[in-house]
C-alpha cells in the first residue's frame, strides 16, 4: 500500500503560550512543538497497515515553515518512509487554501490511502481532511476509531452519540483519525538515528489568496476567585442560596 498522512506543527498544548507584538500570531519564542497528537495516530495507523500489508511506502506531508521539518522527521523516526514539507511563512488559518495545497500535492501521488488527524488542537477546526477528499472527488470517513483494509476497500467504526457507526468504502479514500484508533509508538533511538537519513523534500506550497485571516488573537479572561462560604452543614444554607441567586445554576 502506498499511504500518505498529512501533519501539523503545533504549539505542545502543557506550553504556556504568548501572543505576539502584531496581536495576531503566538510568540514562537520559546514554545515547545510537536506533531498534532491527533496526526500521531494517523501515522501509526499508516505504519500498521504497511506492516500488515508487508509492503508499502508511508509518505509524511506537512504545510508550514522551515521549522516543521523537525516535526516531519519525528514522524520519520517513528517509522515513515519519507516526508514532504510544503514550505510557507506564517500562520494559515484559512482551511481551504491549506487543502487546496495539500490537494495538489497529493492529486498525482497514487496514494491507496489519504491519513489525516480529525483535527489540529490549536485551531480545532476539523476542516481540512474532509475539504482535501472533496478536491480530490475521494470517499472520505471521518473520526475513524477502528479500521480494517482488505481487498481494495475498508471498514471503519465511528463513534457516535449512543453507539458505532460502520462505514464500508472503497480505495483510494481520505480518512481522519480519532482517539482510540491505536497506541502511537515512540521513536527508538536507532529510528531517531535511521530518520536522519530518510528523504525530506521541501518545496514550496502552492497557496492561493486566502479568504480568512486573523484580526486578532487575545488570551481568555481571568477566572473571578473562588470563595469559600463556610464549613460543613452550617455553609449549605447559604451555598445553595448563592447557587440560586447569583450563580443561577439551581
Amino acid at each position: 500500500m502506498k499511504i500518505a498522512v498529512c501533519i501539523k506543527r503545533v504549539p505542545d498544548s502543557e506550553t504556556r503560550v504568548k501572543i505576539a507584538a502584531d496581536g495576531k500570531a503566538l510568540d514562537e519564542a520559546g514554545v515547545k512543538f510537536i506533531v498534532n497528537p491527533y496526526d500521531e495516530f494517523a501515522v501509526e495507523e499508516g505504519l500498521r497497515l504497511k506492516e500488515k500489508a508487508g509492503a508499502g511506502e508511508v509518505v509524511v506531508i506537512a504545510l508550514g515553515p522551515p521549522a516543521a521539518q523537525e516535526t516531519i522527521r519525528t514522524a520519520l523516526a517513528m517509522g515513515a518512509d519519507r516526508g514532504v514539507l510544503l514550505e510557507t511563512q506564517g500562520l494559515h488559518p484559512d482551511g481551504l487554501t491549506t487543502a487546496k495545497a495539500l490537494a495538489a500535492e497529493l492529486k498525482n501521488g497514487g496514494f491507496d490511502l489519504i491519513l489525516f488527524g480529525k483535527m489540529a488542537i490549536d485551531d480545532y477546526n476539523h476542516q481540512v481532511g474532509p475539504m482535501v477528499a472533496e478536491l480530490l472527488d475521494l470517499p472520505c470517513v471521518t473520526t475513524v476509531a477502528h479500521l480494517e483494509i482488505a481487498g481494495g476497500k475498508g471498514t471503519a467504526e465511528r463513534e457516535i452519540e449512543g453507539g458505532v457507526e460502520v462505514v464500508e468504502f472503497p480505495l483510494p479514500a481520505v480518512l481522519t483519525t480519532d482517539k482510540g484508533l491505536n497506541e502511537p509508538r515512540y521513536p527508538a533511538l536507532k529510528g531517531i538515528m535511521a530518520a536522519k537519513k530518510k528523504p525530506l523534500e521541501s518545496k514550496p506550497a502552492q497557496l492561493g489568496q486566502p479568504r480568512v485571516t486573523v484580526k486578532a488573537m487575545g488570551l481568555p479572561a481571568d477566572r473571578p476567585p473562588g470563595r469559600i462560604v463556610g464549613e460543613g452543614a452550617a455553609a449549605v444554607r447559604e451555598l445553595v442560596q448563592l447557587l440560586q441567586n447569583e450563580a443561577k445554576v439551581l
